[in-house]
């Protein structure tokens, strides 16, 4: 089980900044337990990123980024410390094998792909950008 210090930054620091397409890429991910979803590094080599290097990848400040992304994206566009992300940090120390933590999560981002599918819900508040 998510940490409720973890669940309340992904909530008000992760989801406002990831875009619809960042959005469904991390859950397709997480739902296949893709190995291109790692853990223990921001990348190794594209495409193989952590959620916030999936997350910077489709977001328009950072999609142009490469290895180097998913740090960005924490601290420029989440406003975020990489290095004491509670996010970053339970999915490093759990590692994208943990089943609990990917259902987990998966049950945060399928809730919000649902209230953003609502009539008259605010989507995404960043506009979309091509995926790698």
């Amino acid at each position: 089980m998510l940490t409720s210090e973890c669940l309340q930054e992904l909530q008000t620091a992760w989801l406002p900044h990831i875009t619809d397409a960042g959005l469904v890429r991390l859950v397709v991910l997480l739902e296949k337990g893709s190995p291109l979803l790692i853990h223990g590094c921001f990348s190794r080599a594209v495409p193989m990123g952590c959620l916030a290097t999936h997350a910077a990848w489709h977001h328009p400040r950072t999609a142009h980024l490469t290895v180097e992304a998913g740090i960005n994206w924490l601290h420029q566009v989440a406003g975020l410390n990489p290095a004491t992300s509670l996010v970053i940090r339970e999915w490093d120390r759990r590692g994208a094998h943990d089943w609990e933590m990917r259902a987990d999560l998966l049950e945060v981002l399928h809730t919000e792909q649902t209230a953003r599918q609502q009539p008259g819900a605010c989507r995404s508040r960043v506009p979309q950008v091509a995926h790698v």
